[in-house]
């Protein structure tokens, strides 16, 4: 007798890539083998909408636990099995998650934009513990990058939203715990690796999709997504554009001190001064762009998912 899988891996793509040879590579060196891996692509699916790829994937799951992965990340060897004890820890969790870091591997402009996104600076809005080794804790918002979801929950909330992207997982979380009135465990021991962005162009356009959800689901989905943190950018950009008028200089002379600081501490972290360089540039152009763009999401009344071109790269990843 075939033992069924307690995991199934569910990753979507647009076409296979060389990113997601490497990630199987290192799924292959997990030390908990009770698992299966679904890549569902355009041609499975018939569709380029990533929710729907995920959807599709846990129709076929044989697993207990569902294991979202994005096909540009990867595994650290124990992310299963340490997934494995804590999401079993209480019948009330509902989903585990932990921090995607930045791989080693990684180019200096790459490597910027992770410490972008692990900045407490750069992105306080989201949780700077979602890129950083941070301490337990519950969420109600985590991305699929590194989400593991009990099979039984995600079928009783009927999965993702199909509407939206970036944002099902979002939406997701929300129906988890305010909904199915479950929690959502991050723990930094649930660890992957995510490959980032080149700042600060390719960074930028990440950012559009996800500025203009977050700006559109803090008027829709105020729950999880009207929170000060997210609001601080267009707050800044307000600020800087009525700059001339109020003369309100303190504020600006703070905000460059915080940059300073962040520029020390990324150069000790890094123990680079190009990737400190490029990642301080690029959290004042992230403030600003994601400032603006959300202001647009909040104004538009239907922000749904729209098909998107298949890129010479071919990946989805967040």
């Amino acid at each position: 007798m075939i033992r069924k899988p307690l995991f199934s891996i569910i990753i979507p793509v647009r076409v296979e890539t060389d990113y997601l040879h490497e990630t199987k590579n290192f799924l292959s060196l997990q030390t908990f083998k009770s698992y299966e891996l679904l890549v569902i692509t355009d041609k499975i699916s018939r569709t380029s909408n990533p929710a729907q790829k995920r959807n599709l994937g846990a129709k076929m799951a044989k697993g207990e636990y569902l294991a979202f992965l994005d096909d540009d990340s990867y595994p650290d060897k124990n992310w299963l099995l340490n997934a494995k004890n804590l999401i079993n820890s209480s019948k009330n969790l509902a989903a585990v998650c932990g921090p995607s870091l930045t791989p080693l591997s990684d180019n200096p402009r790459r490597q910027a934009s992770g410490l972008v996104w692990s900045s407490y600076l750069g992105s306080g809005g989201a949780g700077s513990y979602r890129n950083n080794i941070g301490k337990p804790r519950f969420v109600d918002d985590f991305p699929t990058v590194n989400l593991i979801v009990k099979k039984a929950s995600f079928d009783k909330i009927g999965g993702f939203n199909t509407h939206h992207w970036p944002g099902e997982d979002t939406i997701l979380c929300l129906n988890l715990v305010y909904k199915l009135h479950q929690m959502i465990l991050y723990h930094p021991s649930v660890i992957v690796y995510h490959h980032r962005r080149e700042v600060i162009t390719a960074h930028l356009k990440q950012i559009t999709r996800y500025a203009l959800h977050r700006g559109n689901f803090a008027r829709i989905y105020p729950k999880t997504s009207l929170k000060i943190g997210y609001l601080i950018p267009t707050a800044f950009l307000i600020y800087l554009i009525t700059l001339p008028l109020t003369h309100l200089y303190l504020f600006l002379i703070i905000y460059l001190f915080l940059l300073f600081f962040s520029f020390i501490y990324f150069i000790f972290k890094k123990n680079s001064l190009l990737v400190s360089f490029y990642a301080i540039l690029s959290i004042p152009a992230t403030h600003i762009y994601y400032g603006i763009l959300f202001i647009i999401g909040f104004c538009t009344k239907n922000l749904d998912f729209i098909p998107h071109k298949t890129n010479v790269k071919g990946y989805i990843g967040g």
